[in-house]
């Protein structure tokens, strides 16, 4: 697979939550260069600044401007206003990249901006976010969904490759089954855990979440081995986990 950065790009950000400043470190880490990020509480400053030292808090429509890619790392439900309103404001530049990491969109979110020549892709990391340097290193066992037009899916892969995952293709009609998916499993294996963790403190078990690491790490790993028909423990399979921003 060709290298969606054989021309660096400048990257910009929308969102410093947990998620938009993980990515935005992965791809400076492949050569890209982070032109700015938005952040409005003191938190998302605080975490911009840690994970992107030097890089400017910026106006989500002065982030646009100055970027070739721009990644919006934010809830969901947030996309389709967001999205319509820098529409309306004529933010957007023929040929410009935006990614969105939602898991429930598509691409088609995007359809407003297309109009104005931008280039879609919807890329979704199956994976909790801490929004620390550590999801660095857990995104080299993680997937990312890439949803795209035809034409540009080569590069969604490819970016989803230099951060260091997997990449998956989704379809755009399959991405609400998608969403359920990884939410469901998420919610259940975060239930379940924490529902043992109750009961073994209930029972004063020091370290209870020692007791139940191994335990829950090989059902874990069987399961995933089992529904993906790989014979026997060791199959490392993705986190699963709701987008967190």
């Amino acid at each position: 697979m060709s290298s969606a950065s054989e021309s660096r790009l400048g990257v910009g950000v929308v969102g410093a939550g947990r998620v938009g400043p993980v990515l935005a470190r992965a791809l400076a880490g492949a050569g890209h260069a982070i032109t700015g990020i938005s952040a409005i509480s003191a938190e998302s400053r605080e975490r911009a600044d840690a994970m992107l030292p030097g890089v400017p808090v910026l106006e989500v429509a002065e982030v646009v401007r100055r970027s070739e890619l721009v990644l919006f790392a934010i809830p969901g439900e947030e996309l389709p206003g967001l999205i319509a309103g820098l529409t309306a404001t004529g933010a957007w530049q023929p040929g410009q990249l935006v990614i969105h990491t939602a898991p429930e969109f598509g691409y088609g979110v995007f359809a407003p901006a297309m109009a104005a020549g931008v280039i879609p892709l919807a890329l979704h990391p199956a994976l909790t976010f801490t929004g620390t340097s550590l999801d660095l290193t857990r995104l080299a066992g993680a997937s990312i969904a890439v949803t795209a037009p035809a034409p540009v899916l080569p590069i969604g892969l490819a970016l989803a490759v230099e951060m260091g995952a997997e990449p998956i293709a989704i379809a755009e009609a399959d991405r609400p089954a998608y969403a359920d998916a990884v939410g469901a499993a998420g919610d259940l294996v975060g239930a379940v855990v924490r529902q043992g963790l109750d009961a073994l403190r209930e029972i004063r078990v020091e370290h209870p979440a020692l007791l139940l690491g191994g335990l829950v790490r090989a059902a874990l790993e069987e399961a995933l081995a089992t529904g993906s028909g790989s014979e026997g423990l060791g199959h490392e399979g993705p986190e699963l986990g709701p987008d967190e921003t």
